[in-house]
């Protein structure tokens, strides 16, 4: 029997890939994952942060303490109306609406003949500086305030 030669050519590494990933194609993975995060994550939304929370308290005591401004003054009954579905409050001659933070949780308690809806009340203002008084409360998580109104004197309060 006559012996047989084998030879082996030389093999070229560029037609054959291995089964990994190489790093560029990682780092594109990487940053597609970031930027779809990066979009992502607001939509959810987070808590609403504290400082938010306390300017929006501040605007809803601002708003009752000029309801009850504009009681006096005018010598007539004056109310600032809160939206708690649509988040958002309004006093009686003032155009404007003010926004509160979507993600926050509003409570209203006040007078039963006050409350047009299961959504929608409203805190009354007389003309001697009294109110029908009652407490706003915005709240995100485990952090809150309460906005307080004394039915007597009218005085606005917030308590954390």
């Amino acid at each position: 029997m006559g012996r047989q030669q084998l030879t082996v050519a030389p093999t070229s590494h560029a037609g054959r890939r291995s089964g990994g990933l190489t790093l560029l194609e990682l780092l594109i993975v990487l940053v597609l994952m970031g930027v779809v995060t990066a979009f992502v994550f607001p939509m959810f939304g987070g808590p609403v942060s504290t400082s938010e929370l306390r300017g929006s308290a501040r605007a809803l005591a601002a708003g009752l303490r000029m309801a009850r401004s504009e009681a006096v003054s005018q010598r007539r009954e004056t109310f600032l109306t809160l939206d708690v579905a649509g988040k958002r409050f309004k006093v009686d001659d003032d155009p404007r609406e003010h926004a509160l933070p979507k993600r926050a949780e509003l409570k209203l308690f006040t007078a039963q003949n006050d409350l047009v809806n299961g959504k929608v009340g409203a805190i009354r203002f007389y003309p001697d500086g009294g109110s029908n008084g009652g407490r706003i409360t915005i709240a995100s998580g485990t952090r809150k305030f309460d906005i307080d109104v004394d039915w007597l004197t009218g005085r606005v309060a917030i308590a954390d």
